[in-house]
């Protein structure tokens, strides 16, 4: 597996490296698991069961081999706002399952259509502007947590308000938990080796000091009781597919759309290539399996990666291990788990927020300094994220994206000319000439997707051909993508259209093969002769070449005389 790029991923032999990155992961799962699931409303427990299964099935199949699929704080409250739009209890098992299970079946079958390019086109404005709102409602959803004040608002941005000017309100002995577990995190960090584990060292250390000194602060078991057992089979509420549905792919798109990044951010250390289809098959299995066994949905974790990654990870049993080992410590240790103060959860939820937000502060500046246009899509995503329930949040992201998209690709299209360079068969690009004069052979670039928001940029660039008689214009697409708009094969009929009443011809030159299908289908290449269609050759210039000499020809014979150079 040592040829980069050109493999795929294999289970590989697991190493020592991989039982200690293993258990490291595992360990972090259990609080991380648990203040991912209290964000949403869930059962804590249900956030340690998303690190088992879906983490198992995930890193089996995945084919970024070391991808952790388990539970993330977008997740959480994605599948919260969904089950709270359908006015279902977050709390129910069955409903669970049926997101769960909903969501792993449309990412199964995203990945088998090979839609994940479709992950490409989520701007990098609307993912900072998305994933800076899921952060400060982190922070908001675990203030209560972490001192014991429940701020009122109808929005995360007024309850933080509301929270910030009732501080007399806090409870002393829950903030002061919270802030020593802050503390306690904050100084482990300064170690570099235990840096990936400064959140499990402090809730540990935390807990045991709020035990041995019997500080009254709510404890996990106060919310729900930690089972020292597997999690045993929840069949899916098939009454309430119909109205989770359009939620779950909300869910589905805000696991993919965060585990897209990692492929490329953590490499194959067996240089095999990561697939993003081939990652969305096995997070969709991850949570099929998962749904049916307690599992909240879950999907590809940079930070658990990241855990992963730093504690050693070198195959995919690393998180294969990571779900065994976390299995292992709820049959041993559940008990233990319920002992956990709130109050330490929730400090530990805001330091998670928190950090969200540090580790977005330069794609923050990047798009404030970009454009506006990135910087109004990024500011409208985050609103949005904070004011609306998620899934409708995403569907303004999206629809943002994909506005930033047609309006990029429409600012970059356009007609260039194209004039002999300085050596042989080389060319240089012009301004498009504004006319077209008598007994010419102009070559014009066309440059673009050809999507048919193109056109009206593109008509203002076509000369003026009222004086084109005995002229040929040779029109290179090389560049054209093999299927166009409709709007963009009516210019072209609306071009050749005139130069003919006008006395002159259009040529096409570098005609792909689907392109040239189009065409055929739609009467194009009838209406202007087989002539004048050149399709694409393997050699750059080659059919622009050919379809020059043919307008040249043909020029020629309008003159009755020698040959017009291409100008």
């Amino acid at each position: 597996m040592s040829e980069a790029g050109g493999k795929k991923a294999a289970l590989g032999r697991p190493t020592p490296a991989d039982v200690s990155a293993g258990l490291v992961t595992g360990l972090f799962s259990i609080p991380e698991g648990m203040a991912y699931a209290a964000i949403g409303g869930f059962n804590p427990v249900t956030g340690i069961y998303a690190g088992v299964v879906p983490t198992i099935l995930g890193s089996f199949f995945a084919r970024t081999v070391l991808m952790v699929t388990t539970l993330t704080s977008a997740i959480a409250l994605t599948s919260q706002s969904v089950l709270s739009g359908a006015h279902l209890d977050p709390k129910d098992a069955g409903n669970i399952a049926t997101v769960a299970v909903l969501a792993g079946l449309i990412m199964v079958v995203l990945g088998l259509l090979k839609l994940g390019a479709v992950m490409s086109f989520v701007s990098n404005a609307v993912m900072t502007g998305f994933s800076t709102g899921i952060a400060l409602q982190i922070i908001t959803g675990s203030l209560d947590d972490a001192t014991g004040y429940k701020p009122d608002g109808h929005n995360r941005v007024t309850q933080l308000a509301d929270w910030v000017v009732h501080a007399g309100d806090w409870k002393l002995t829950t903030t002061l938990t919270a802030l020593v577990t802050v503390a306690v995190w904050a100084l482990v960090r300064l170690v570099k080796r235990l840096e990936p584990v400064a959140i499990l060292v402090a809730l540990v250390a935390v807990s045991l000091g709020v035990g041995l000194l019997s500080v009254d602060v709510e404890l996990a078991r106060d919310i729900a009781h930690i089972p020292a057992a597997l999690p045993h089979f929840t069949a899916p509420d098939l009454s309430a597919v119909g109205s989770l549905l359009p939620g779950a792919f909300a869910v589905a798109l805000v696991a993919l759309a965060q585990a897209a990044s990692i492929g490329p951010t953590v490499r194959n250390p067996d240089g095999s290539r990561s697939s993003v289809d081939g990652d969305f098959v096995a997070q969709g299995i991850g949570n099929i399996g998962g749904g049916l066994f307690g599992a909240l949905p879950a999907g590809g974790s940079m930070s658990r990666t990241g855990v992963a990654v730093s504690a050693g990870a070198r195959t995919r049993w690393a998180g294969i291990f990571a779900g065994v080992w976390l299995a292992l410590l709820v049959l041993t240790l559940g008990s233990l788990a319920e002992r956990i103060p709130m109050p330490v959860i929730g400090g530990l939820i805001i330091v998670i927020g928190c950090e969200l937000i540090r580790g977005r502060r330069k794609d923050i500046l990047l798009v404030l300094r970009t454009s506006w246009l990135s910087a109004a899509a990024m500011t409208v995503t985050f609103v949005a994220t904070t004011q609306l329930p998620l899934q409708q949040a995403i569907v303004i992201g999206a629809l943002l994206s994909l506005l930033l998209y047609c309006v990029q690709a429409a600012r970059q299209s356009g007609l260039r000319g194209l004039e002999p360079g300085a050596g042989p068969g080389s060319w240089r690009f012009t301004d498009p000439p504004a006319r077209i004069g008598p007994g010419e052979v102009r070559v014009l670039f066309y440059a673009g997707t050809s999507l048919f928001a193109e056109a009206p940029r593109i008509d203002a660039q076509w000369p003026d051909v009222s004086q084109a008689r005995g002229s040929a214009v040779v029109l290179a697409l090389r560049t054209t993508p093999e299927v166009p708009s409709s709007a963009v094969v009516k210019l072209l009929s609306r071009y050749a259209d005139e130069l003919d009443a006008h006395g002159g011809r259009l040529y096409l030159a570098g005609v792909q093969p689907t392109l040239l299908a189009v065409l055929r289908r739609t009467g194009l290449t009838a209406e202007l002769g087989d002539d004048r269609v050149v399709p694409a050759r393997e050699e750059i210039f080659g059919a622009q070449r050919e379809a020059i000499e043919r307008a040249n020809r043909w020029v020629e014979e309008q003159r009755g005389r020698g040959p017009v150079a291409a100008e």
